[in-house]
């Protein structure tokens, strides 16, 4: 079987797309690439689509990266999903957004279009009139003695909305089908032909609190597309931000786990811990979430004296105060009824979606993109990847666990071997227009699992074409299969160790 390096190579090579390399391929060698992930040898990374054509990202044998892209005749392409199941989702969504036919797709539903939209296929060369309010087709269960439980996409909580339909036997959950894409927000459409200033704060707020990540990604993608190098502080800066953001979500999504098992007091404790994250952050970099500090070209605020004090009594109150509240949590035993062996994900599931993050690496698939393909400056930092066997709940806590003490060695490494020097350069002075348009990709580990940008930037420097993929487009049909076999009341528990993003799905 041929190596994805060698498609690339062999295939129509594409001009100008870097850190890793794209080719145009025939269908034939489309469908061979379509048979190594349904045989598992490569793993799928993203799918997405632009008028008349189809692209791929692809994780190889070897851990090489490539995209692939397919001309479209017609509007059609031959389906991976119909053999790679974890492509179902995004080739609904290109079929939405850019009227691409996959054929042979065994679920031709609308996926992101409800029928609300002032337009058919709005990123399509034409799009068209808007379509026809349709209900919605959930998959049937046959048996005896089951009925279903319709959940949302309206929750009793500040949650967004989301549609879980739940087909169950007495109180247990025989099928449970999500419903996603109220949050919609056509980020794509609003960054083609945008600066790529307001492009990154668009990539920003693709989802709040992942806005570090996405920024990152986004302007590392820029930066390969334009070949820029930032400042080596801005880089160590950079590493600091993501580690800030992933401590206060992990540490939230601890107590939150806790609390939906009935055990408050861990929620309360979390909380805390979380908002002196908050604060911090808003101390070093002047704004709690850190929004819009990463930009393409480096960083837009230093660190000073008082924000490195800041985060240096964060770390130190941090390790006075979670071990306690992680013994706490071992150590009660009605809490560890409801989280061991609830909600477990099986290790060939998470293999075959390419699971990202703790949801992966709680079901033995160990990847971090910090390590693989890897980015600056963690190849100079010292730091495990924990990954565990179990996949239930509890694997998803330890798993957090675990990484929160990690990412306080990090944060300590970085304040200690923070290079002095600019934070910024100036990406007006990168003069490849001449050249033609120039595409860049980026592999980005937030606090949920790998964020994949890929982009196109025009010879007037304006935003031709942008896709941000969510680590939450290979984790939410997961959550469907972990359920399966609890009962009722542990979906809330379940649902919250996976935490999978509403806003970073629905774009």
């Amino acid at each position: 079987m041929p190596a994805l390096a060698d498609i690339l190579e062999t295939d129509r090579p594409v001009e100008h797309h870097t850190p890793w390399r794209r080719a145009v391929v025939t269908p034939k060698v489309w469908n061979l690439a379509v048979e190594q992930l349904a045989a598992g040898r490569w793993s799928l990374l993203g799918l997405w689509g632009e008028p008349d054509r189809v692209h791929m990202a692809l994780l190889g044998e070897a851990r090489e990266i490539g995209v692939i892209s397919l001309d479209c005749r017609g509007g059609r392409y031959p389906s991976v999903g119909q053999q790679h199941p974890p492509a179902l989702r995004l080739e609904r969504a290109a079929a939405d957004l850019f009227g691409l036919a996959p054929q042979g797709l065994p679920d031709t539903r609308r996926w992101l279009d409800h029928g609300q939209w002032s337009v058919l296929h709005p990123l399509a060369a034409r799009s068209g009139g808007p379509a026809a309010p349709s209900s919605y087709r959930f998959l049937a269960a046959e048996g005896e003695s089951l009925h279903q439980i319709a959940v949302g996409p309206v929750h009793a909580g500040i949650i967004e909305p989301g549609h879980f339909r739940f087909t169950a036997s007495g109180e247990t959950v025989v099928r449970l089908e999500e419903r996603l894409g109220y949050v919609h927000k056509g980020i794509e459409g609003l960054m083609a032909g945008a600066p790529i200033e307001q492009a990154a704060r668009l990539a920003g707020r693709t989802c709040g609190d992942s806005t570090v990540a996405y920024s990152l990604a986004f302007a590392r993608a820029v930066e390969a597309a334009l070949g820029l190098t930032p400042p080596p502080r801005a880089v160590w800066l950079r590493a600091l931000m993501a580690e800030l953001e992933r401590l206060a979500n992990h540490l939230g999504d601890i107590g939150a786990i806790c609390n939906d098992a009935a055990f408050a007091l861990m929620h309360a404790h979390c909380g805390v811990l979380r908002e002196r994250v908050l604060r911090a952050a808003d101390a070093a970099f002047g704004h709690r979430l850190m929004r819009d500090r990463v930009v393409p070209g480096g960083v837009a605020i230093d660190l000073n004296e008082a924000g490195t004090s800041a985060i240096r009594s964060l770390v130190a109150e941090i390790r006075q105060r979670f071990p306690h509240l992680v013994e706490l949590y071992d150590n009660t035993a009605s809490l560890q009824d409801r989280t061991v062996a609830s909600g477990r994900l099986s290790v060939e599931l998470a293999r075959q979606y390419a699971a990202g993050g703790y949801v992966g690496r709680a079901s033995g698939r160990d990847f971090d993109a910090r390590r693989t393909p890897g980015y600056a400056p963690y190849g100079e930092l010292a730091f495990d990847v924990p990954v565990l066997q179990e996949g239930d709940v509890n694997a998803r806590v330890w798993i957090r666990v675990r990484e929160v003490e990690q990412t306080l060695s990090l944060v300590e490494q970085i304040l200690g071997r923070l290079p002095a020097g600019p934070i910024r350069v100036d990406i007006a002075r990168a003069d490849n227009g001449a050249d033609g348009p120039r595409e860049g990709m980026a592999l980005v580990e937030g606090f949920r699992g790998d964020i994949l940008v890929w982009l196109r930037i025009g010879e007037d420097g304006l935003i031709e074409r942008c896709h941000l993929r969510d680590p939450s487009w290979f984790q939410w049909p997961l959550l469907e299969a972990a359920i399966e076999g609890n009962i009722v009341a542990d979906f809330p528990l379940c649902n919250k160790s996976f935490n999978c993003s509403y806003s970073g799905h629905d774009l």
